[in-house]
């Protein structure tokens, strides 16, 4: 039995103060002060905001593009036009014109060099495009004569022909012409019994 120091009352063990006078009570078992809960953690939480964010976000942008892309698509269908004359087909766009000939005189005039005497122009790879300034005429023909036969025939028309290769199958012999700002590359190789000729002119308009 414990008594109060200050004032003698009766004290239940353990008692820190005096439930009559006030007064502290010397050797009182404190009682224990119950810890509060830890709170929620929230990390996983945020870090999910987070993520669906910035997947939003790219889906948004991905919307954004597809959208951008079908208007201009759109807007470049309406302003372009297809004319077409027999093999000749022309369509007009608003970044330059694209052409197909099937005239062996107009196709060997795009290229700007004389076509090998006898050959038979080919629709696939003949065409000319213009895109600003810049002009560029492909043509495309086949021949029975041998490969050393067509080499030599444009090696002898071609102004100071550079030869990038040359051996019995194939040969390939590029102009850069400066005063007419263009440049002819011509390959001559061997399909069988058929000897294949393609030319390319890449050219610049004067406005």
């Amino acid at each position: 039995m414990a008594f109060c120091n200050s004032c003698g009352a009766t004290l239940a063990p353990g008692t820190q103060f005096c439930n009559k006078c006030g007064a502290a009570i010397a050797g009182g078992v404190p009682t224990a002060t119950p810890t509060p809960a830890a709170p929620p953690a929230t990390g996983g939480s945020g870090a999910l905001k987070v993520v669906l964010i910035v997947i939003a976000v790219i889906v948004g942008i991905g919307v954004l593009g597809v959208a951008t892309v079908g208007i201009v698509g759109y807007h470049f269908m309406k302003s372009s036009h297809v004319k077409q004359e027999g093999d000749h087909v022309k369509v007009e766009t608003p970044f330059g014109n694209v052409e197909s000939n099937a005239n062996p005189e107009q196709a060997a005039k795009d290229v700007g060099i004389e076509t090998y005497p006898g050959a038979e122009m080919q629709k696939n790879g003949t065409a000319s495009a213009s895109f600003g300034p810049m002009h560029t005429a492909s043509a495309a023909f086949t021949t029975s004569d041998s490969v050393d036969k067509v080499c030599g025939f444009y090696k002898s028309k071609l102004t100071n022909p550079t030869v990038t290769s040359s051996d019995n199958n194939r040969c390939t012999y590029i102009s850069n012409d400066k005063d007419k700002k263009s440049m002819i590359t011509v390959n001559v190789d061997s399909s069988g019994d058929t000897t294949r000729i393609q030319i390319t002119n890449v050219s610049k308009v004067e406005k």
